[in-house]
């Protein structure tokens, strides 16, 4: 199974996952987490940009790319929305998961739980912890329950 983590970049939920689907049959794939790298990514392979605006226009339709493909090659998407930030990039990911029909876990704590009940809609599981999402892909791959 292909299993694509997108959203929030500031905390190790990833690495939690990864680390915690050991054994299973997935393969994960992501975004950029070097916040820098993936702010910096357009100018440093196509040159300056004097205007902050093209700057980031750059990087973003270069970051784009790696993420187009890597929720259109997933079976299952993980958008995780965090604490500290607003996540724009994590809800349109999470719609564009939803529009290719992709399976889609949403994980986000709760006091967010309105701001991102459209999203939440969308999704075929809601969670709040990392723990969770390797849950499920384990009852999804091995129909194996938490102990």
């Amino acid at each position: 199974m292909k299993v694509y983590l997108s959203g929030e970049i500031h905390t190790d939920w990833r690495d939690q996952i990864i680390d915690a689907a050991k054994g299973l049959d997935v393969t994960f794939s992501a975004p950029v987490t070097d916040h820098a790298a993936s702010d910096d990514c357009g100018v440093a392979i196509m040159g300056a940009e004097d205007d902050k605006f093209w700057h980031d226009n750059k990087s973003a339709k270069l970051n784009a790319i790696r993420t187009r493909h890597g929720i259109e090659a997933a079976d299952v998407v993980v958008v995780r929305f965090g604490e500290k930030y607003k996540q724009w990039n994590a809800a349109f990911d999470a719609g564009m998961a939803a529009a290719l029909g992709k399976s889609l876990i949403v994980m986000h704590q709760a006091e967010h739980a309105h701001a991102l009940k459209e999203v939440d809609a969308a999704a075929l599981a809601v969670v709040q912890e990392p723990q969770q999402v390797v849950q499920i892909l384990r009852y999804v791959l091995d129909g194996q329950l938490p102990s």
